[in-house]
């Protein structure tokens, strides 16, 4: 369909006369006749009725108007995505609870201006494809993963160590320590039932319970948080780990507990992935920003990361 004829269809409607279309768009009143002459020839269908007064509207004309203006919206849209200074930045976070959306409410707090549209993708391998292909700007995850490389039009930076959190309920034994060792650790079962073999928090837990012989169980469907949460509300033995940033809410009678581990502490490495040939103006901002160093958050003591992050 042609959309100059759509355009100036919807200038005819909203004017009311061919001349108001004509001065609007540039044109004169007999382009614009004969690109309504056009476009009902195409729709197989009268649009206007010729008065006195100017053009009105036929039923099918009535009809037709409001797909047209979204017709238009469409173009607008569709010119906008290659357009990189007139779109928002499309960018994947690994959950909506977990500190990379944080990080980027911190982002937008600081650049308010700043369009972002946020989605959620499996894992890095996902990931990087969508930024090769063009699907999305940027994504945060944890690389790289043993075995495997980021291709070289890949290009990363370390943006965030998160400290990683033990929870547990009101009545496990650690519940009122104010810290935790690995070394006091050892033994319990640590329930983490949402890691999916392959993925990057799969390595990186894989690598953490290798390290300080841990016991980190995978068993059980993935019924989501509540379903944990209530879990370790009435356990005596039963943990898990938390990321710092992760947002969880609980009924208050659950009275679970978030106990930083130290000595070394562990920390999620979160990197920002783009396609170096993105000129995005909202990546470079938001490069600058961690380069700034406004999302960084130092541990007391040593921390801990797997050799490969």
């Amino acid at each position: 369909m042609d959309l100059e004829a759509v355009r100036t269809f919807v200038a005819a409607a909203d004017g009311g006369r061919f001349q108001d279309a004509a001065a609007e768009l540039s044109v004169t009143q007999q382009a614009v006749s004969k690109r309504i002459a056009t476009l009902e020839k195409t729709l197989d269908a009268r649009l206007f009725i010729r008065t006195a007064r100017g053009a009105k509207l036929t039923i099918d004309g009535q009809a037709f108007l409001p797909h047209a203006r979204d017709l238009l919206r469409a173009a607008e849209r569709a010119v906008a995505s290659v357009r990189p200074g007139r779109r928002a930045l499309r960018i994947d976070v690994i959950g909506r609870r977990l500190a990379p959306a944080a990080l980027l409410r911190d982002f937008h707090r600081a650049h308010p201006e700043s369009e972002l549209d946020v989605v959620t993708l499996f894992d890095v391998d996902a990931a990087v494809e969508a930024i090769r292909s063009g699907t999305i700007d940027a994504s945060f995850r944890a690389v790289t993963m043993p075995g495997r490389q980021l291709p070289d039009d890949i290009g990363a930076v370390r943006v965030h160590d998160e400290p990683i959190q033990l929870l547990v309920g009101p009545d496990h034994d650690l519940a009122a320590a104010r810290t935790v060792t690995f070394a006091e650790l050892v033994g319990y079962r640590i329930w983490m039932p949402g890691i999916v073999p392959g993925t990057e928090w799969a390595a990186y837990y894989d690598a953490l319970a290798a390290a300080f012989a841990l016991t980190i169980e995978v068993t059980g469907p993935d019924f989501g948080a509540e379903p944990l949460l209530d879990a370790l509300a009435s356990s005596r033995s039963l943990a898990t780990f938390v990321g710092e940033r992760t947002h969880l809410v609980w009924p208050a009678d659950h009275g679970l507990r978030r106990i930083p581990v130290r000595d070394p502490a562990p920390v999620y490495p979160h990197s920002l992935l783009w396609h170096r040939d993105n000129r995005h103006p909202v990546l470079d901002a938001l490069r600058d920003h961690f380069r700034s160093g406004r999302s960084a958050r130092s541990v007391a003591g040593p921390t801990w990361t797997p050799s490969w992050a």
